[in-house]
């Protein structure tokens, strides 16, 4: 999480930009705090020097996205909507996980919360792989998702269809 380390982000997007680069922050959005104003101010300071955010939404659903992540999601949504009321484009990005993240239900949400968003420029569903499980084993950690399967090419389609993908400017298939 780049944000972790917000001073410094801020500061390197600051230099990127004095040299006419670009900028991009791909986060979770979990560092910001709507309710603590020093933090409030730290997160717009930074958004002054960034061009983009990607932004990832693990679940609309607040028990959900704790039983996946550990914390619920009301810091990701207030982020998307302090971006969205500052200017910032966003490119959501929602990993599809078989039996997690994969619900219509829940989908559907997500497509109605995004609609109150005014700089989404894109969405992107990833699908689930297992490319890093042999990290975890090496590191001797317990797995969460072990035994879940990527999810089907069907799946993923019907997830951006449910997500209205092909309404954003920067859909291509």
């Amino acid at each position: 999480e780049p944000l972790l380390q917000l001073g410094f982000v801020t500061e390197l997007f600051s230099l990127l930009k004095e040299r006419g680069i670009h900028t991009a922050a791909d986060t979770s959005g979990y560092t910001f705090d709507p309710d603590d104003p020093v933090c409030v101010e730290k997160h717009k300071k930074l958004l002054e020097v960034t061009d983009l955010v990607l932004l990832d939404i693990k679940h609309i659903d607040p028990d959900a996205h704790k039983s996946l992540t550990g914390k619920g999601n009301g810091r990701t949504l207030a982020f998307a909507r302090f971006l969205s009321d500052n200017g910032v484009p966003i490119w959501i990005r929602h990993v599809l996980v078989p039996g997690i993240t994969d619900d219509d239900g829940a989908l559907k949400r997500l497509r109605a919360f995004l609609d109150t968003l005014k700089t989404v420029e894109k969405v992107e569903v990833l699908p689930y792989h297992t490319l890093g499980l042999f990290k975890w084993e090496k590191l001797g950690i317990t797995y969460s998702l072990d035994g879940v399967q990527p999810p089907s090419e069907e799946a993923v389609q019907r997830a951006e269809e449910l997500l209205c993908i092909k309404d954003y400017p920067d859909f291509k298939k």
